[in-house]
């Protein structure tokens, strides 16, 4: 979890900690800068961690920390490692559990010695230090070329490379590998680190985690919950943090389905199993796919079209860099807890596949246009239901969007950006007038949509470690994000209804509008005042 500035209590941090733990996450990582609001921050945290039962710990990101400063980073360590939410290790379970985002070269005798407490570090040296530590964390969880870009013809390394090359330098050293479902990133000179490049996604949430129960790391950490401006957070867009642009992408753009997809996945990982069939409860269809076809050219409205310094070669104009990686696909995982017969339209065109109990995944052709799904068993629909984000011939807010739309069946709560922290930056580099900061997706399926009345709203009933299971879990899952902005859940959005009524039992079905619209109809607790009517009638 990227540590930001604007949380002004510790209960700004209860809906992460509490979603985190339903999905089975033991601990966050929190990732720490040298900013004045760091230890604010840490302390919201730790006394959030330990109200909702659960556990962070601390990962230096050394894009801000320096190597010079193991005195400093011991100190810090010292500083949250006697509090109740500290996740530690060890057969005693007193060994303080430190991380980092690079750093090669930190004296870790130094920082041991500054801290004055047993510490198990972890820390996310190159694969060619990683025995330096008590173990290793290798933070490249996406296909690549080797020097952080997408790969290419002549240079292509799995996620599963990346495992080889630590593990082997580990010598029996614990490894915490990474497992993300996505990447892409398109900030222009509208920020002073513009960068613009993917690496490919497609199923890798599904196969990473399918490779992760066959290998058993002794440690997981999810990337991320958190980083926006990297499109991998897994954790909800409505998690409090200020935008720094990155909601030209992310706006509109749920990832709770890949959250929700984990849950059965992380408990079958901590219970050792190399299958998660026997851990699926209950019926589920996760989907996702990016918004345009990546043919589609944007370059007359791009943010990215403008000339910028680039020292970090990190930046390219217009279609992001490893675009050609990535597959004009709808991807689907549907679990099962029996066999049935799962379907996927895409633009119109419907494919029919036969799904089996536990985990089936498949792709199939992006079509512009409505995305439905369903699923039926002997002739009777289980689950059916229609995306909220139609795919687009056009360029949504004039940009390359290359961010993934997460969809779920049964549908999963509303979750949208908060305003304005987190559209704080959503014009800057946009064509004057070409989209607007705020929350369009809606709460209700689109007109014309399939059938959804077998979909139901359910909690999750997955169990967690207890505090004391969690500091000696030999499988602990954590979750992090790197130098990212973080916000608590909004209330269910109900908006205008086209024909129709809506029934109305709570004012927070109202948020934010706190009116009836046309055709809603007030149906709350007896005696109640009704809302006053947006019409004023």
């Amino acid at each position: 979890m990227g540590i930001v500035s604007d949380r002004t209590s510790a209960a700004d941090y209860n809906d992460d900690m509490t979603q985190a733990k339903l999905a089975g996450i033991d601990a966050f990582a929190l990732n720490i800068g040298t900013d004045d609001f760091t230890d604010r921050q840490l302390e919201y945290a730790y006394e959030s961690a330990a109200k909702n039962g659960m556990k962070v710990f601390i990962s230096f990101d050394f894009n801000w920390w320096r190597t010079s400063q193991a005195a400093e980073v011991g100190a810090k360590v010292k500083q949250y490692g006697g509090k109740d939410a500290q996740f530690k290790v060890g057969a005693n379970g007193d060994q303080v559990f430190v991380s980092s985002f690079a750093g090669d070269g930190l004296d870790l005798d130094a920082v041991r010695s500054a801290a004055g407490i047993p510490l198990f570090i972890v820390p996310n040296f190159q694969a060619a230090n990683a025995a330096a530590g008590d173990g290793a964390f290798n933070w490249m969880a996406w296909p690549n070329n080797g020097a952080n870009k997408a790969p290419t013809a002549g240079s292509n390394l799995t996620v599963e490379d990346g495992d080889q090359a630590y593990i082997k330098k580990l010598g029996g050293k614990p490894y915490m590998a990474p497992v993300s479902p996505w990447f892409s990133t398109h900030y222009g000179p509208e920020v002073s680190y513009s960068k613009n490049w993917v690496f490919p996604g497609d199923l890798l949430w599904y196969n990473r985690w399918t490779n992760i129960l066959a290998a058993g790391p002794q440690y997981v950490e999810i990337i991320t919950w958190n980083d926006y401006g990297e499109s991998h957070y897994i954790g909800p867009l409505s998690s409090p943090h200020y935008d720094d642009g990155n909601s030209k992408w992310v706006n509109d753009m749920p990832h709770d389905g890949w959250l929700e997809m984990a849950k059965p996945l992380i408990t079958a990982y901590k219970a050792g199993s190399m299958s998660v069939k026997e851990f699926i409860k209950r019926d589920q269809i996760i989907y996702w796919y990016r918004p345009t076809l990546k043919s589609a050219s944007c370059d007359s409205t791009d943010n990215t079209m403008k000339p910028v310094d680039n020292p970090s070669e990190n930046f390219f104009p217009g279609r992001p860099n490893g675009a050609d990686t990535v597959s004009d696909s709808v991807f689907v995982v549907a679990l099962l807890t029996e066999a049935g017969k799962v379907t996927v339209s895409s633009g119109g065109k419907s494919k029919t596949f036969d799904g089996q109990a536990g985990a089936n995944a498949w792709a199939v052709d992006m079509g512009i246009g409505k995305q439905t799904f369903s699923l039926a068993r002997e002739g009777s629909t289980v689950l059916s239901g229609t995306s909220l984000k139609d795919i687009s011939e056009d360029c949504i807010c004039g940009i390359y969007n290359f961010n993934a739309y997460v969809g779920s069946l049964p549908a999963g709560q509303p979750d949208a950006l908060q305003s304005p922290d987190g559209f704080g930056g959503f014009t800057s580099g946009l064509a004057p007038g070409i989209c607007q900061p705020t929350a369009s997706l809606g709460t209700a399926a689109p007109a014309g949509a399939a059938p959804t009345g077998a979909i139901t709203q359910e909690s999750s009933t997955i169990s967690v470690p207890s505090s004391s299971d969690v500091t000696s879990a030999s499988k602990p899952i954590t979750s992090t994000t790197k130098g990212a902005a973080p916000i608590p859940t909004l209330p269910t959005t109900t908006g205008p209804v086209a024909g129709g009524s809506n029934t109305i039992t709570a004012l927070s079905q109202l948020f934010p509008t706190n009116c009836m619209h046309s055709g809603q109809v007030w149906a709350g607790p007896a005696g109640s005042d009704p809302p006053a009517r947006c019409d004023g009638s």
